[in-house]
């Protein structure tokens, strides 16, 4: 026999089971929502850089940068991501492969947040400026001077792989042990990248030599003649007298090591000795792979490359680009053992 309450207790029972069947119901909906709800998660393969303590989140495209224009002497404030497109564009042919462009922004993204953390690190930009326009930091270019570079016929499409660029890696930095990395780049490799402490006396784990052998069928400027007088050369190299060109093979330069990549470590002028990096800076060389010979009273010399080695070789990404790599190849070769993380 089925137990029945009595009517008078019925109300009562049809409320208790209203509230159980909705609070059942939360309990099951709960994660649900939850996860509807969530921000976009990371892309797949990516890690999320951790939030500042106390920092409101916010997209990519909301963050601002501050960029000094020198041409015209004003601070201009860019959304992050406008920004990327401005330095790829400034930094990159646009003619480059799409995935090399694609590497380009994410280096030059991480270069910018990394540079949020720190404005005043290598070298300064104007007052309330994170960076400036120039090569001092990274290139960059406003839209209207786009307008000016490009011809009307091909602004329009050229834009749109831009926007592409920055839409397919919005939000992308490098990282390393969850920290931006500094994500330096240059032109043309002579065949390897340089040790970061190679050229600016600075070990970073992640910018470790590595062979680029692209950059030699595809950079117009793997290699360049300079011719200098001797009295020119001496002007540069603030020597007291000058160089001598008649005692022995050497003319009076001597290479007294090499870096790891070929380039010359250290080298010896008219009995004073000089970095190879100094060398190349005082000269104005493209690159601290060099190779000399003496003509008569001018020395003429020959460089390998075009920068200074350290990081990834733009020529070297498209180079990689145009055999089938992606992106994220592309930047994990020249940056060893970083990841992708979204911001």
């Amino acid at each position: 026999m089925r137990y029945r309450l009595p009517s008078k207790h019925k109300p009562w029972i049809r409320w208790l089971a209203v509230w159980f069947a909705s609070f059942a119901a939360v309990v099951v909906l709960a994660p649900i929502l939850l996860v509807q709800t969530k921000p976009d998660s990371p892309v797949p393969g990516y890690s999320e850089m951790p939030s500042p303590q106390g920092a409101e989140r916010s997209t990519p495209q909301q963050r601002i940068v501050p960029v000094y224009l020198a041409q015209v002497k004003r601070v201009e404030e860019v959304p992050l991501e406008d920004y990327v497109r401005g330095v790829v564009a400034a930094e990159m042919p646009i003619e480059f492969e799409l995935e090399a462009l694609k590497a380009q922004a994410i280096a030059a993204r991480t270069y910018i947040i990394r540079r949020s953390l720190n404005p005043d690190a290598g070298g300064q930009a104007a007052s309330n400026a994170w960076v400036t326009d120039t090569v001092a930091h990274q290139a960059y270019v406003t839209d209207s001077e786009l307008k000016n570079r490009w011809p009307a016929a091909s602004f329009e499409r050229n834009m749109d792989k831009l926007r592409r660029v920055v839409r397919e890696t919005e939000g992308l930095i490098l990282t390393y042990e969850d920290q931006p990395i500094e994500a330096v780049f240059f032109s043309t490799s002579n065949g390897y990248t340089e040790n970061s402490e190679d050229y600016w006396g600075t070990y970073y784990p992640y910018l470790r030599s590595v062979p680029s052998p692209w950059d030699a069928g595809l950079s117009p400027r793997f290699t360049e003649k300079v011719v200098f007088s001797n009295r020119e050369l001496q002007r540069r190299l603030g020597l007291s007298g000058i160089v001598p060109v008649s005692s022995g093979a050497s003319k009076g330069l001597k290479v007294l090591g090499f870096t790891a990549s070929g380039r010359v470590k250290s080298v010896s002028v008219g009995g004073k000795t000089f970095s190879g990096r100094e060398f190349r800076e005082k000269l104005g060389l493209n690159s601290a792979h060099f190779q000399w010979e003496w003509q008569g009273d001018e020395l003429h010399i020959t460089t390998t490359g075009y920068g200074h080695g350290v990081g990834m070789s733009q020529y070297g990404a498209n180079g990689m680009a145009k055999e089938g790599s992606k992106a994220e190849d592309i930047v994990k070769h020249y940056y060893t053992g970083v990841k992708i993380s979204k911001l």
